[in-house]
C-alpha cells in the first residue's frame, strides 16, 4: 500500500489526523468517525478491497483446490526423440465416492458457518480497524460438518493409487517439465484438482550428444579421407546421410548437416546434425602402408612444428 502514491498519502493523512486527537477524546471527536472510516477503507483494500470488513460478505472457504503432483518418468534417448507414451503411477487423492467430496454423511449436508455467515473469514479489531482472519469456528471453510462421512472423515477425498499414459512430446530434454491440468490432486468439497508436473529424465545416447537442439556426432576419418576430401555416411536420427568431407579437414572440424538434429519442443522443425571429425589413426601398419608413408613423409618435408619455435 504504501508503495502506491495516492494511498500513501491518504494514510499519511490519516496518521496525522490520529495524532490531532481523530481517533476519539480529542478536539477531532467528531471527525475521528469519518477519519476512522477513510483508514477502514485504506486497510481493507489492503485485505482484498474491504471485503472482510464486518458486515461485508467476503468469498467463501469452502471450496479449495487440489495439490499439485510432481512425478519423473526416465525415457530413452530414442523416446526422447521420436515421442512417447508412457506409464505413471500415481499416489494421489480423489473425490471421496461415499459422500461425493462433500465430507457430509450421505443423506446429511454440511451447515452454513453462523460465526462467519459463511465467509470462512471473521474481522479482528487492531487499533481501531478491523484485519480479516480465519474463521475459528470453521477453520475457514464457511461451513461446518456435524455428522462427517466415515470413509473420508469430513475431508471430501480419500488417497488412492492411480496409474495413468502420459504423451510425452517428440524432442523432449533431460528436466523438461510437462503440466498436465487438473490431474494432481482432487479439490476439497467441490474444489477444482491440482495440476500434475511431469519431469523427463533421458538417458544417455551410446552415439549423440545432445547441444540444444543440434546433435554431436564424433565421425572417424582416416588421414588420405582429411588429406583428399571424401564423401562418407554418417548417422542420423532415422538413417545415413553422405556429406563431403573438404580437402585438407583437420581433426576437430565439425560440419553441420540442417535439419537432422533434435525435433523441437515446439513443433517448429529440427535442429542440426554437428558432425565432428576425428582424425583415425592405424596401431598398426603393414610393411607396404610403412613404405608409403615413409615416401610421403620424404616427399612432404614441411614441419608441421616449425612455428612453434618462431
Amino acid at each position: 500500500m504504501l508503495s502506491d502514491p495516492e494511498k500513501r498519502r491518504e494514510y499519511d493523512a490519516e496518521r496525522q489526523f490520529a495524532r490531532m486527537g481523530g481517533f476519539g477524546g480529542g478536539s477531532g471527536g467528531g471527525g475521528g468517525a469519518a477519519g476512522f472510516g477513510d483508514l477502514g477503507d485504506i486497510f481493507g483494500s489492503m485485505f482484498g478491497g474491504g471485503g472482510a470488513r464486518r458486515g461485508g460478505r467476503g468469498p467463501s472457504g469452502g471450496a479449495r483446490r487440489g495439490q499439485d503432483l510432481e512425478v519423473e518418468v526416465t525415457l530413452s534417448f530414442d523416446q526422447a526423440m521420436s515421442g512417447a507414451e508412457v506409464p505413471v503411477t500415481l499416489e494421489k487423492t480423489e473425490a471421496c465416492a461415499t459422500c461425493s467430496g462433500s465430507g457430509a454423511k450421505p443423506g446429511t449436508s454440511p451447515r452454513l458457518c453462523t460465526a462467519c455467515d459463511g465467509r470462512g473469514q471473521v474481522g479482528r479489531d487492531i487499533g481501531g480497524f478491523s484485519i480479516p482472519e480465519a474463521c475459528p469456528e470453521c477453520g475457514g471453510a464457511g461451513t461446518i460438518i456435524e455428522d462427517p462421512c466415515t470413509d473420508c472423515r469430513g475431508s471430501g477425498v480419500r488417497s488412492a493409487e492411480r496409474r495413468i499414459r502420459v504423451r510425452i512430446p517428440a524432442g523432449a530434454k533431460d528436466g523438461t517439465r510437462i503440466k498436465l491440468k487438473g490431474k494432481g490432486g482432487a479439490g476439497m468439497r467441490g474444489g477444482p484438482a491440482g495440476d500434475l508436473h511431469v519431469i523427463t529424465r533421458v538417458m544417455p545416447s551410446p552415439v549423440f550428444t545432445r547441444k540444444g537442439d543440434d546433435l554431436v556426432v564424433e565421425v572417424p576419418i582416416t588421414f588420405g579421407e582429411a588429406a583428399l576430401g571424401a564423401k562418407i555416411e554418417v548417422p542420423t536420427l532415422d538413417g545415413r546421410v553422405k556429406i563431403t568431407v573438404p580437402p585438407g579437414s583437420q581433426d576437430g572440424r565439425t560440419l553441420r548437416v540442417p535439419g537432422k538434429g533434435a525435433p523441437k519442443l515446439n513443433g517448429s522443425g529440427s535442429g542440426s546434425l554437428l558432425a565432428k571429425l576425428r582424425l583415425a589413426v592405424p596401431s598398426s601398419l603393414s610393411d607396404e602402408q610403412k613404405e608409403a608413408l615413409e615416401a610421403f613423409a620424404a616427399l612432404d618435408g614441411a614441419d608441421p612444428r616449425e612455428k612453434l619455435f618462431r
